[in-house]
């Protein structure tokens, strides 16, 4: 794509480090570049200090007709939704609508091997990035990991693999352009986003542009276990690998990688190799065993050996803000699991322990149901610690009236404190929410360094 001397806007800086890469990537090819972003100064501060200097035009608090009518190419961050007033605006003035993974795509020389799914996808795009690291150097992993793909273009080489984590916000853009990575992998799926989506058809729609696009030789590992991409996603039979908890038996998933007892095996229709064992996982909970074998797939289909495969996860220690402990005070244990956005995503937590949960969730609402949450923290927690948003009414009144709640709270801290007050020992503290982290934070990583932050205080 041509981008020199073209008028390009940039929709949304965001605080996560994309539209800054974008913003740069854009200075850096020539293009006359306008930022437009909602947000005040004081909440962009960290962003537009690293913009300092360069030739940039920066529009906040507002979005201006005038500049979607003028612009010749948009970059719309992907919290932007694709219908949004400004985007019409600038699609019927002729600009080219365009997101960072798009312009990603266009300009990476490298392979690319992606991965989306409601849960599990920063742990498996980060356990893919160390297979694939263990067996082919300088590998970069970016995508929705606050990592600016664009920013890493210069590093990269026809030989340099680059490991993705999409979002279904970021397929879209790539649906939209008919751009699909050749090794892609769906983790899960399961009700999520649905306040912007509508319908589970809908958000499934996005989650298939990470295959849609792909030539006949692409391969998509899919989870055999997994009843929600039984249903959504159909790709060709034969660019699938599968991957599951226990590998699966039947003929028509010959190609497969699964747990066959304490054993991951990679199993191709002429040949099982063992690729390690469960002795050599570090990480807790089922669900993670189920991302070491996608990871595994898709490390395997671009030809990363089992040695290599079996060094990343006897090193892989698990991802900040996904089951991270924090710290043990008076024997009890606690953990940062605020990456739980999702009642799914909080059931796989509750399901990684054995011992008494004292819970902190709650939060703002993503129109997802909360019932299949409820029932299982009935069956294992303790208490619940309660935090204020628009989704924890829905949450509280799916709860059992015996089991013991507290809140909601408008302050982490308190909800914290009164989560000590109710531990013992030998159980633990988990904050994993169930909800989105609106109002009370800025996002969900806010949430759980807040939380850190407060238990290593007490």
């Amino acid at each position: 794509m041509q981008l020199h001397g073209k008028r390009a806007l940039v929709m949304g800086l965001g605080i996560h480090g994309g539209g800054l890469g974008v913003a740069r990537f854009l200075v850096q090819q020539g293009a006359d570049v306008t930022v437009t972003d909602l947000r005040s100064a004081e909440l962009l501060a960290p962003t537009l200090a690293a913009l300092h200097g360069l030739p940039i035009r920066i529009v906040l608090g507002e979005h201006r007709e005038e500049d979607f009518r003028s612009a010749e190419i948009v970059v719309r961050n992907p919290g932007v939704p694709r219908e949004s007033r400004f985007l019409q605006i600038a699609r019927a003035a002729g600009a080219a609508i365009e997101m960072e993974m798009t312009l990603f795509f266009r300009h990476c020389p490298a392979p690319i091997l992606a991965i989306t799914g409601t849960k599990g996808k920063t742990t498996t795009t980060l356990l893919v990035a160390a297979m694939v690291s263990a067996h082919f150097p300088g590998v970069v992993a970016a995508g929705n990991l606050r990592v600016s793909a664009l920013q890493q273009l210069p590093q990269l080489s026809e030989q340099t693999p680059v490991i993705l984590e999409l979002s279904s916000f970021a397929l879209e853009g790539l649906g939209e352009a008919q751009l699909s990575p050749p090794y892609a992998a769906i983790t899960n799926f399961s009700a999520d986003h649905l306040d912007r989506y509508g319908s589970l058809e809908s958000y499934a729609d996005a989650k298939r542009q990470i295959y849609a696009w792909q030539n006949p030789d692409g391969i998509i590992a899919l989870n055999a276990d997994d009843p929600g991409t039984q249903t959504y996603f159909d790709p060709p039979i034969e660019r699938i690998i599968w991957f599951a908890g226990q590998l699966p038996g039947d003929t028509d998933r010959t190609h497969a990688v699964g747990w066959r007892g304490e054993q991951l095996i990679y199993r191709t229709a002429t040949s099982e190799d063992l690729l390690l064992e469960r002795a050599d996982v570090r990480l807790i909970g089922r669900h993670n065993l189920v991302n070491i074998a996608a990871a595994a797939a898709l490390a395997c289909s671009f030809g990363v050996p089992a040695g290599a495969i079996r060094a990343a996860v006897r090193e892989f220690r698990g991802v900040e803000h996904r089951l991270e402990f924090v710290r043990t005070l008076g024997g009890v244990t606690y953990v940062n699991d605020t990456a739980a956005t999702a009642p799914e995503a909080a059931i796989a937590a509750l399901e990684s322990f054995e011992q008494p949960i004292v819970l902190i969730a709650g939060g703002s609402d993503k129109n997802l149901p909360f019932d299949r949450l409820a029932e299982v923290i009935a069956a294992r927690v303790k208490a619940v610690v309660l935090l204020q948003g628009s989704a924890t009414a829905k949450l509280l009144g799916a709860l059992p009236a015996a089991l013991n709640t507290c809140g909601p709270y408008d302050a982490l801290e308190t909800a914290v404190r009164q989560a000590q007050q109710l531990a013992s020992t030998g159980e633990i503290v988990l904050l994993s929410p169930g909800c989105a982290s609106f109002g009370m934070f800025r996002n969900e990583f806010h949430r759980g360094e807040e939380f850190r932050r407060i238990v290593h205080m007490l």
